[in-house]
């Protein structure tokens, strides 16, 4: 991705709204999406102890195996899973877009340590596979048998949120009915050597649909994409985007570190900041959409205004900014859909 794409839509009557209508979380010491907004209750929630184990959670590496426990709870959220946990959704034009940047980098490592020590013939066939750059987005796709679109974004601080433009897209363009977008990142040795400070077991998926389409299924949407763009600092991302102070915002989503003074003053009257790697740790790839959990629990609260959320900045290569708006109105569904404890 370039670092000045932008999606931004207008409202018209040509308008795609694309929305968020199922979440999942696989993250420890939070339970819900809602627990986003703080504080967070430190304790509860995914236990990744028991919660990675299984036998269809056999042979693969930590990251895919987080990826599709989150991505299980977001299905049954969006209520496209039966009682078998089998999709019940449109399998050929359901896309899997996954946001990861360390996901596999110890089974990377670990082949590579294994190739020094006892040459290629050492290598495991089984473990082999975890290798692949796209093998998360993979065993989603092998799991709910999803034959749409199947990619790994892995674009550093930003990627999580050009995860789930990429995947607006895809729905926007056609090429896609629904999409499972999974933001994850694994806790372990290589990641922490990698970047330096202890890591964090973090994943986080949402399903997106056409507005009209989660509609007619009896759906709830929890909020609505409405501008992305990825620039080389806030400002002209925020531009892009389609922020303005005609529409306010009434959250925004950022690291505190890359926002101060950094040409968005139109934002200082924000009633509410939250920095989610202040209180959770290091995301990287899960951040943008972990960003997308919290901004559809803020409208589910009845809070006012849009939610911004940003990622990346000066300290980075760019700066990626979405706008999210509260769901149009729907009827109201026939089975309140919550997520699996």
């Amino acid at each position: 991705m370039s670092a000045t794409s932008t999606t931004h839509t207008r409202k018209g009557p040509n308008a795609q709204e694309v929305v968020v209508t199922g979440i999942g979380l696989a993250l420890p010491g939070v339970a819900t999406y809602g627990d986003l907004l703080g504080p967070l209750p430190g304790e509860g929630g995914f236990d990744p102890a028991t919660g990675l184990v299984g036998r269809e959670l056999r042979h693969k590496d930590r990251a895919s195996r987080l990826a599709l426990r989150a991505a299980e709870f977001a299905l049954h959220d969006a209520g496209l899973t039966d009682a078998n946990a089998t999709f019940t959704g449109a399998a050929e034009t359901t896309a899997v877009v996954v946001s990861t940047n360390l996901g596999n980098a110890d089974s990377v490592c670990d082949a590579a340590d294994t190739i020094a020590r006892a040459g290629v013939m050492g290598l495991s066939p089984l473990g082999l596979p975890q290798t692949s750059s796209n093998v998360i987005a993979g065993w989603v796709a092998i799991r709910y048998r999803l034959h749409g679109p199947n990619l790994t974004v892995c674009n550093g601080t930003t990627s999580g949120l050009d995860a789930l433009a990429w995947a607006r897209n895809l729905i926007v363009a056609g090429r896609a009915d629904a999409a499972i977008v999974v933001g994850v990142e694994p806790a372990g040795d290589v990641v922490t050597k990698i970047l330096g400070e202890q890591s964090t077991d973090a994943a986080v998926a949402v399903v997106l649909e056409p507005a009209d389409a989660a509609v007619s299924r009896g759906a709830r949407p929890r909020a609505t994409i409405t501008g992305y763009a990825r620039a080389r600092d806030l400002a002209a991302a925020l531009a892009s985007a389609g922020v303005s102070e005609h529409e306010p915002v009434g959250l925004w989503l950022a690291d505190e570190a890359d926002t101060d003074g950094a040409g968005a003053g139109q934002l200082l009257a924000v009633p509410r900041r939250i920095d989610l790697e202040a209180q959770l740790g290091p995301l990287s790839g899960a951040l943008g959409v972990l960003q997308c959990a919290a901004a559809a629990a803020h409208m589910e609260s009845g809070a006012t205004g849009n939610v911004l959320a940003t990622a990346g900045g000066p300290r980075h290569d760019a700066t990626a900014a979405l706008v999210l708006t509260s769901p149009p109105a729907t009827r109201p569904s026939t089975q309140e859909r919550g997520q699996r404890p």
